[in-house]
Parts: structure tokens; sequence; C-alpha cells
């Protein structure tokens, strides 16, 4: 177990800004600021970050790589990433931070008298990993900015009534976007994400081939082994294939469970125990669910 690791926890937007040498924020719930304003911070050892407020960057300008699972990416692009509040996030040691864009961090309580307040949560990218930031084309960044600059120019301006109001249109106007361009990238990135498709269904072929493991396989289980979070894992999956993780896990099941039932003479109970169940009655359950049959039943249709 790794003890080297520096543990930082923002409760507060202050709190960031005080650590960063950063002037204080102009509200407490909410602030915005340049990439280019931070100090030159050198990271000497591992840390991890964990934060109390949603946080929202564009780096223009990272003298670094983006990894996607398994595989990296140059990019020349601006880069989104999304963070929600309690999200664990590590910085390697070495690691470069973006030299140009901004960082948008807001409390939930800013939100909370407002529907966007419900609406933030539905937003799936929030709970993706940090190695799964939204590359942007030239065209979405010149969008993305225009947003962020006017969310700035309304931080900068003397607060009145009618400033919450105005932000929170803004930044609901910048997550929209933010949903559009991340379902774009599900579908340009076909090749890697065919790729995906592939290796899911080798590691689930390999599970339940496999009579050493126990219990069934799960989301987390499959992104893990894959070095994704299972929330991106099951968005792509669902953009690409029509089918959440867990649907994918009960068809490979099935097929597995028919092949099983058609070209072996084990009980129906042995079956289940072999696919990962711990109880036969949940396995036929499920295949009666998925088929209309029951194991039995499909059994005796090939007699």
């Amino acid at each position: 177990m790794r003890t080297d690791t520096l543990k930082i926890h923002f409760r507060t937007i202050a709190e960031q800004h005080q650590l960063l040498y950063i002037a204080k924020p102009k509200h407490p719930l909410f602030s915005i600021i340049r990439f280019e304003d931070f100090p030159k911070i050198e990271i000497q050892e591992r840390v991890k970050l964990v934060s109390d407020f949603y946080q929202v960057t564009l780096k223009k300008e990272c003298p670094c790589k983006m990894q996607y699972g398994q595989n990296i990416f140059d990019f020349d692009e601006g880069v989104i990433s999304c963070f929600a509040p309690k999200q664990v996030n590590f910085i390697e040691k070495g690691f470069s931070f973006a030299t140009s864009g901004w960082n948008l961090s807001i409390h939930p309580d800013f939100l909370r008298s407002y529907a966007l307040g419900q609406k933030i949560k539905g937003f799936g990218f929030f709970d993706y990993g940090i190695n799964e930031a939204l590359i942007l084309s030239e065209d979405e960044q010149i969008s993305m900015e225009r947003i962020f600059e006017s969310i700035e120019k309304e931080y900068n301006l003397p607060i009145d009534g009618f400033s919450q109001d105005v932000i929170i249109s803004h930044i609901e106007l910048l997550l929209s976007y933010c949903n559009r361009y991340y379902n774009r990238q599900f579908i340009t990135r076909k090749g890697y994400n065919s790729d995906m498709i592939t290796k899911v269904e080798g590691i689930l072929n390999s599970y339940f081939g496999n009579d050493s493991h126990k219990g069934l396989p799960t989301a987390r289980f499959i992104a893990n082994e894959l070095n994704i979070s299972s929330k991106y894992l099951s968005d792509c999956l669902k953009n690409i294939t029509g089918l959440t993780t867990q649907q994918l896990i009960h068809e490979k099941l099935i097929e597995s469970a028919k092949g099983l039932i058609n070209s072996t003479e084990l009980s129906i109970s042995e079956i289940a125990y072999k696919l990962g169940f711990e109880y036969s009655q949940s396995f036929s359950k499920l295949f009666k669910q998925k088929t209309n049959l029951s194991p039995l039943e499909y059994r005796k249709s090939f007699n």
C-alpha cells in the first residue's frame, strides 16, 4: 500500500484560493480563475485531492498527454474536465498543469434554490475519471471559451439582485454543451470505442469460462480491468450498443447459459453456480425474464 501521498481536502472555495496563493473569491460559493493567474506549481509528491464543490476546467495549453483506458492520445485542442463534490482524484509527481484556460468552482449551495441544483446530478460526466476528459475540436473550444468569458465577466461585476441568476444560466448552458460534446466524442472515437466493446466481451467470455471466479461480474470489475470509470464505460456502451454495462453483462451471461444448457449434462443448479449465481432461483428468474422460457423449458425445446 502506498504511503507517500499528500492528502488535500478543500472544504471551501476560499481554502482552494488560499492554497493557490490567489486572492479571496468574490463570492464564498462561486469563483472563476484563469490558469494564467496560477502560481508555478511543482508537484513533488503524489497528491490525493478532494473538494466539497463542483469544478469545471477548460485547459487550453497543457504540456501532457491524455489517457483513455489503456491507450494514450496526444491532443492540440482544448480539454474540459468536470469534478463532482467529494470525488477523489490523484495527481502524480511531476504532473504539469495547464498554463492557459479557466477553473470554475461551484459550491452545491450556490445552486440549491435553482432547478440546476438537481439537474447537475444527472450529468454523468461529473462521475468520469480524470483520465476521461472531454477533448474539444477547434469550433467547440471557441464556443466554450465564449461561455467561460461571459461567466468571468459577470463574476467581476458588482454583485446585484440578478448576478446569481445570470451566472446560473451561463453555467447551465456550459454544462449542456459539455453533455452534447461528450456524446459527440463517443461517436467520433468509434474506433477506440469498438475496441473497448471487443475487450469487454473478451473479459466476460473469460469470466464466464473460468470456474475460479466467485459471484457475478460487475460494471466496476470490468471498468477496473479497462482502467476507466464505471460511469464512463456504461455511458460509452449505451451510446454505441444501446446497452448499459449491466445489460451487456446479462446478455453475455444468457449467451453462456444457453451454451451450457445445450451442450452439457449439468443440472440447472450446477450451471447457475458455474456462472456465478449464489442461488439457482435467481438464475432461473433472470433467464426467463430474458428469454420467456425457464432454463428447463429451454433445454426441453432442443430435445
